[in-house]
């Protein structure tokens, strides 16, 4: 599955971009949500996801890199997102912001920081459809693929296995057409892209490209 990230879009003709990943073979448009406090930038707000909500008519998958995400959870669902993942970090509670998500008709995920340690998700890993492993520090698109991921998604597979889990192993950061056929032996379903779909001289060719290797 590939999750274009809107982060890398032209926000100056995003009504366009939409309609371009909507004619795309794209499974899911991922949505980065940043707070300038949980990472050091800001991305978009409310009246910006209505509209996408508005035009989009693939999966919306929103990440939320912000603090306290519990108390906009409602918010993300009234507006009509589809998958909503939350960071290990944020949550102290996350077995209840968990269940709150899917209480609230949304398939819920969670997220870990590259310095973050695969082995705390076993206690959640049966109460989630996804896991998102940051191959990159959040913030900012753009950034080079840090190597180690690889063994983190591979532990990841493992635990999934062990537990009897069926969650979805997701990727983002640094995603390029050069490491996905890597990735997705090492066990990743779902690879979120930004720069790669977007400076691309053909957008569409490039995801179909990316769902192939």
């Amino acid at each position: 599955m590939v999750a274009p990230s809107v982060l890398s879009a032209d926000f100056g003709n995003l009504d366009r971009d939409i309609e371009m990943l909507n004619e795309s073979s794209c499974d899911w448009i991922h949505l980065d949500i940043m707070d300038g406090v949980f990472v050091p930038n800001i991305s978009i707000g409310f009246p910006v996801l209505k509209a996408i909500v508005k035009k989009a008519r693939k999966t919306l998958d929103a990440h939320l890199m912000i603090i306290e995400p519990w108390k906009y959870i409602k918010r993300f669902a009234d507006l009509g997102i589809n998958c909503l993942s939350v960071h290990y970090e944020t949550c102290p509670e996350l077995h209840d912001t968990i269940a709150q998500i899917r209480s609230l008709g949304m398939r819920p995920g969670v997220v870990i920081n590259p310095d973050t340690e695969v082995e705390v998700l076993r206690p959640f890993v049966k109460e989630v459809d996804y896991v998102l492993i940051m191959s990159v520090y959040p913030g900012f698109g753009g950034q080079s693929f840090i190597p180690h991921s690889v063994d983190k998604v591979k532990e990841l597979r493992k635990m999934r296995k062990d537990e009897g889990a069926d969650f979805l192993i997701q990727i983002d950061g640094g995603i390029n057409l050069d490491n996905v056929t890597m990735l997705r032996k090492a066990g990743v379903d779902i690879f979120v892209a930004g720069n790669t779909v977007f400076t691309a001289e053909d957008p569409k060719a490039c995801i179909s490209r990316m769902a192939e290797l």
